[in-house]
């Protein structure tokens, strides 16, 4: 539950602050009645999310023994990485995706296009909602299914909150601190979905486990346990881990936790110096 907790509340969260934003220039440069329009592509965006995230799930269905291992190892991979790209697209673009929206959200108001508006919004939302489809399936492989639809649901209306309180102005939330914080849990999920994908690849005879078992802490807290399963979800807990997911967890969060959290270069901050 806590997983999918996260996942839907930094997600969604993500995409409510769009939608806000959006909606925040339309009032502010009089175009109200756009809302509508603005709204569609939100809805359409969250109706194909739900395609695509029903999609993986049937599919992942169809498969048995090796192809599911294989298709669940490649699942877990590719959240891996698509997770990764997220959270460092959002670092960059936090610093300027207000007046990125709004420079598009102002060319489509000057050509008149009402569907240039509503794709801007389309796209935007549904970025998020296809990720989280895919988020979600790799988490519902480490707990049930009526677990991670709670969590889910918690963390969808957790966002739709701090997202309405923030477009109202009523609430102050430091969005650098609350995506770095969540960015940090994250990273831990990340590692444990490349571990957890290593895990089914051992099982499919494509990567070799070179040591079993490094060790097994199974007597001190079960995989089945509540707390194993709790610490399986969120970090990927594994009571008996081989070597090879040993090293791809450890290496995957100094590498990356190494680059998201270093100081920028010089290079790096000359365009916000710029922009400043």
């Amino acid at each position: 539950m806590a997983a999918s907790a996260l996942i839907t509340l930094r997600e969604g969260l993500e995409a409510a602050l769009i939608v806000g934003i959006i909606l925040a220039y339309l009032a502010r440069t009089g175009h109200r009645e756009k809302f509508a329009v603005a709204w569609l592509g939100t809805g359409l965006a969250i109706l194909m999310s739900a395609i695509v995230g029903a999609g993986i799930f049937v599919t992942a269905g169809e498969f048995t023994g090796r192809g599911e291992q294989l298709f669940e190892g490649t699942a877990m991979f590719t959240a891996a990485g698509v997770l990764t790209y997220m959270i460092f697209w959002m670092r960059r673009q936090s610093i300027n995706i207000r007046a990125h929206l709004h420079a598009r959200v102002n060319t489509a108001l000057q050509a008149g296009s009402l569907g240039a508006l509503a794709f801007l919004a389309f796209v935007a939302v549904g970025r998020e909602g296809v990720e989280t489809a895919l988020f979600l399936f790799a988490a519902v492989r480490s707990a049930t299914m009526l677990i991670v639809t709670a969590g889910g649901l918690l963390g969808v209306l957790a966002a739709v909150v701090l997202g309405y309180l923030l477009y109202r102005g009523t609430y102050r939330l430091n969005l650098r601190t609350f995506f770095n914080v969540t960015s940090i849990l994250l990273l831990l999920f990340a590692s444990g979905l490349l571990a957890h994908g290593t895990h089914e690849f051992h099982e499919a005879g494509l990567i070799p486990p070179v040591i079993e078992h490094v060790w097994d802490t199974n007597a001190i807290i079960p995989d089945t346990s509540s707390v194993g399963s709790v610490l399986n979800a969120v970090f990927g807990y594994n009571g008996n881990p081989s070597l090879v997911e040993v090293l791809a967890y450890a290496v995957y969060l100094f590498v990356v936790g190494w680059a998201y959290f270093r100081p920028p270069t010089a290079k790096e901050l000359a365009p916000q110096r710029a922009k400043a």
